[in-house]
């Protein structure tokens, strides 16, 4: 596996990508063409689980086949809040914390976050999931996906990363006030001025979601401290990497993406579009990279129709 080279701070394009990585091949024995369900009753639950050296946190919610959601860089298994709930009343769903944020262990290691979900599945004993990933989420949908084809039943991308992609456009305005919070050690003012990038301003323009995404960006300011602490960001993608191999994912897949996002992660958006061989896309006029927090109620019912 190719180690990170680390850096002092992130460089415009992996910054673009952090708002922006298997399972075994079915445990229980599941067929290909089939979900897997939980038969657990309609219930929450969480636990810490020991993955790979680390510790993960999860919730789950609901009783049927599994999906499993995938949070974006830099915030936690929160921004799932309008969605985990209204997709476990047909499915047992599953959030949790990736490696380095929220309520599961830091990331000051080189790791790779389609380890940790194979890992955290397993623990769970769930052989087959549809996976729905935000982002940096997406990107490591994508990247599992092709490693245990026969562990994805679907996948929702909502403007994903991608393990291999440069990145060119990515908005640098934010970094001086981020590394002014830097100097003085405030890592929450690094995560808010963050929040300042053009594709998050659709968010941002929204009081409540506003609101909502600087809470949980403070509380994941020790990821900005670790970056700078250990000398760059431990997360490894794909090896190797999923750029030039999207077109043998074989799960149906919806692709989401906002007409404000960043210029990167559209284009990104129709690179997948041209080779992932059973995708539909929705544009969504007028918004940016949080889809399912700005327009919260329109990305819930295409997904539970797509899941059905």
């Amino acid at each position: 596996m190719k180690r990170t080279v680390f850096r002092p701070f992130m460089s415009p394009r992996r910054i673009a990508m952090r708002v922006v990585p298997a399972l075994c091949a079915c445990l229980l024995g599941c067929h290909p063409g089939r979900h897997a369900t939980d038969t657990r009753p309609n219930t929450s639950d969480s636990a810490t689980v020991q993955v790979n050296g680390t510790t993960i946190f999860y919730e789950a919610a609901g009783a049927g086949s599994v999906v499993v959601l995938l949070h974006t860089g830099n915030l936690d298994r929160r921004i799932w809040d309008p969605q985990f709930a209204a997709l476990a009343h047909d499915h047992r769903v599953i959030r949790y914390d990736a490696r380095g944020y929220g309520r599961s262990g830091r990331a000051i290691s080189p790791y790779r976050g389609d380890e940790d979900l194979y890992a955290l599945l397993r623990a769970l004993h769930i052989p087959r999931a549809s996976l729905v990933g935000a982002s940096q989420g997406g990107r490591i949908a994508i990247d599992f996906a092709l490693a245990h084809p026969e562990m994805v039943d679907r996948l929702v991308l909502a403007a994903p990363g991608l393990s291999g992609w440069e990145f060119r456009h990515g908005d640098t305005t934010w970094l001086p006030d981020a590394r002014r919070a830097r100097d003085r050690g405030d890592s929450a003012g690094i995560a808010l001025a963050w929040l300042q990038q053009d594709f998050m301003r659709p968010a941002m323009e929204r009081p409540a979601v506003a609101e909502a995404l600087r809470r949980i960006a403070r509380d994941n300011g020790r990821f900005w401290m670790d970056v700078i602490r250990y000398h760059g960001e431990a997360d490894q993608q794909g090896d190797p990497p999923a750029l030039h191999r999207t077109r043998l994912l074989r799960a149906p897949t919806l692709l989401l993406i906002g007409s404000r996002d960043s210029p990167d992660l559209r284009e990104l958006a129709d690179t997948l579009s041209a080779s992932i061989p059973n995708l539909r896309r929705v544009v969504f006029e007028g918004a940016g990279h949080l889809l399912n927090l700005e327009e919260p109620e329109r990305f819930t019912t295409l997904v539970r129709a797509f899941l059905h």
